[in-house]
């Protein structure tokens, strides 16, 4: 059975599952680089295929944070490699487009598309945009 799964990346990002069949489920942004690769081994008697938000330095974000979130980018592709998770790695504005959902920046815009699309997930900011960009792989339906 297939499985999308959306990752938004980053600490205060997330990582959603939508299987073909049943019900979809999503993690706040596991705190280390193993538990993240631990959680994609858990999914692995599925078939896989993951979309992840491309992303970029944020302006005034400091040098620090910036390597900071590059690392965590990364690491979040290796663990896809070292899973066999074929990925493909997707523009904000391409996947809010195709969703109809534009933020501009305003994540309650996402959290409401989110809670009107998986009425039985409590939505929080961070499971948000991963929901929704799952929801555009399972659309898109293959890579």
């Amino acid at each position: 059975m297939k499985l999308y799964i959306g990752i938004d990346p980053g600490k205060s990002g997330g990582i959603a599952f939508i299987p073909e069949k049943g019900k979809a489920w999503a993690h706040s942004m596991p705190d280390t680089e193993r538990d993240v690769l631990e959680l994609l081994q858990s999914v692995l008697e599925y078939e896989p295929q993951a979309v992840m938000e491309r992303v970029g330095p944020m302006p005034k974000q400091g040098v620090v944070s910036t390597f900071t979130f590059g690392m965590g980018y990364g690491a979040l592709g290796m663990a896809l490699i070292a899973t066999e998770i074929p990925f493909e790695r997707v523009s904000p504005a391409v996947w809010q487009r195709s969703l109809d959902c534009l933020t501009k920046g305003d994540k309650n815009v996402s959290k409401r598309k989110a809670q009107e699309l998986f009425p039985h997930i409590k939505i929080t900011h961070s499971i948000a945009d991963a929901l929704l960009i799952a929801e555009y792989a399972r659309r898109k339906k293959s890579l």
